[in-house]
């Protein structure tokens, strides 16, 4: 085997900044019925240009029905600023692939390109966004900014945290949870992205930390991701399979229809328990299919932006 090879072949997403424009266009294009009506219009009015002035907002289209040059006045600043969260540990892995495309994606894919679109919107309101990401460890931390050179370098980190898959990882999401509530010194909107896979003491500890954000004022927002055919209606055929822990390694040899209607059913109570326990701390909680499209999330963005004073 060319391992070389191998790792070469692992790339992510081609072009994220490209897909996730893509996925945005679409879903603003869909709201032209929608009480997000006129969202995509980032400016409030034009102005004459001023020689001297930067060029970088004059209205080229104006430009040329009026032979005039005007510049794009742009609302004041909303000093919104989102912190993003993603859960990298194995679980997020799954289902494995070598390369991602829009038909094609994993948990952490998916929440990578969620992450990226809910960026571009970010960017188009010039609103400041921050990055943390964490597995075993605190792989990164980067704090709430709006500059360009920001935002290629959160969708860089994003696309490499796709092909930086490590077995085995078992994540504390309580930890970092903690450490991130530390670190955010501004009133933010949190967005967390994860498959919620922990025991029962560390969902505990990890309501507890999400409670520490919530008491420093920040909104949170938890997009619970699962692969809907295989991870609630356990979508195998009857041949005897070995199902591995990703992030311990253990392992059971069964049956799929043996256990198909207990774990449906236990799946199910778990989900429905996610959703009043974060009603009861205040927490918005989605749950998204990974192999659905992305309305709900940028949705869920856009009520939230709106309701946050």
């Amino acid at each position: 085997m060319d391992i070389r090879k191998e790792i070469n072949e692992i790339k992510g997403f081609k072009n994220l900044e490209l897909l996730a424009h893509q996925v945005v266009e679409g879903f603003i294009s869909g709201l032209h019925k929608s009480p997000f009506h006129g969202f995509s219009a980032e400016f409030a009015e034009h102005r004459l240009y001023n020689q001297g002035e930067s060029t970088k907002h004059i209205d080229w289209k104006l430009y040329a029905k009026t032979d005039r040059l005007y510049t794009k006045r742009y609302e004041e600043e909303t000093n919104l600023r989102c912190h993003l969260i993603i859960d990298n540990s194995s679980s997020m892995h799954y289902p494995s692939f070598k390369n991602f495309n829009i038909n094609q994606l994993n948990k952490i894919s998916f929440s990578a390109l969620a992450a990226a679109a809910i960026m571009n919107l970010l960017k188009r309101q010039r609103d400041a966004v921050g990055l943390s990401i964490y597995s075993d460890h605190y792989d990164y931390y980067s704090n709430e900014k709006g500059s360009e050179r920001h935002h290629q370098m959160l969708l860089a980190k994003l696309n490499e945290t796709l092909v930086n898959k490590r077995d085995q990882i078992i994540t504390k999401t309580y930890t970092y949870l903690h450490e991130i509530a530390e670190k955010i010194k501004r009133r933010s909107l949190v967005f967390l992205f994860t498959d919620m896979f922990q025991s029962d003491q560390e969902e505990e500890k990890l309501f507890e930390a999400l409670q520490h954000l919530k008491y420093n004022k920040h909104e949170v927002i938890l997009f619970h991701t699962y692969d809907k055919e295989k991870e609630i209606e356990f979508d195998f055929n009857n041949r005897p399979k070995r199902f591995v822990d990703l992030e311990t390694g253990e392992h059971l040899n069964l049956y799929a229809d043996n256990v198909r209607k207990d774990y449906k059913e236990a799946v199910q109570k778990y989900f429905n328990e996610l959703k009043i326990k974060c009603g009861q701390y205040r927490i918005k909680y989605l749950p998204v299919n990974i192999n659905e499209d992305f309305s709900a999330i940028l949705t869920s963005y856009l009520v939230e932006r709106q309701k946050f004073k």
